[in-house]
């Protein structure tokens, strides 16, 4: 079955396997999610789940938002995220899903938002070679160069320039969960997940299982 669940960053740290071998991993805090809506083919077209993460209150919340957890009969929440299952039968409006969905050796997407640099130059954003920094090559010397071509005398699409670096979603995919710690509600990933400390981030089965 396929599983879910919302998460919010903790940071990075090191465990230790059974020779004493070091593994880099991402804690994870992990739920509890509260089930505060099921999607029907029937009703919208496909199948899904919707979760909700950390508890906020009323007053943060807009009108549509108050409604919708009032109808359902959920305790509000901050963070709500669809994961589309092929089936849901096993879901009912109120459940609560915990980190322990998982377990260990499970392969996982995660996704996230990167960490947001704001305005950044061409050299920095892309790693591009610097000109000279010699023989009359000035003043600027943290530049791309030139950027287009005599014919047909325009810059082509997806050039590399400068711009916003980072704040952008992206998935790591095929992680494994190294470790569970039911009671906590961590999950702690081998290697790196996008995003910030405390930053939100989304736990599915991986695609390429």
């Amino acid at each position: 079955m396929k599983k879910g669940i919302i998460g919010k960053k903790i940071g990075m740290t090191q465990i230790f396997d059974a020779n004493g071998n070091a593994i880099p991993v991402t804690v994870i805090e992990a739920g509890p999610c509260a089930v505060s809506q099921i999607k029907t083919k029937e009703n919208d077209g496909y199948e899904a789940v919707q979760l909700g993460f950390m508890s906020v209150e009323d007053k943060k919340l807009t009108k549509p938002l108050k409604g919708h957890f009032a109808t359902k009969g959920v305790a509000a929440k901050k963070h709500l995220k669809e994961f589309r299952f092929d089936d849901i039968s096993g879901y009912s409006i109120g459940d609560t899903i915990t980190a322990d969905v998982f377990a260990e050796g499970d392969k996982v997407d995660i996704t996230g938002i990167t960490k947001g640099h704001g305005y950044t130059g061409a050299i920095k954003r892309w790693n591009l070679h610097k000109l000279r920094m010699t023989h009359g090559v000035g003043p600027v010397h943290r530049q791309s160069g030139s950027m287009g071509v005599i014919d047909p005398a325009r810059i082509f699409k997806n050039k590399k320039m400068a711009g916003q670096w980072g704040n952008e979603q992206v998935t790591v995919l095929n992680l494994e969960v190294a470790k569970i710690d039911a009671e906590k509600n961590l999950i702690a990933v081998k290697g790196a997940v996008p995003g910030a400390r405390g930053g939100i981030v989304f736990i599915r089965n991986t695609v390429k299982a």
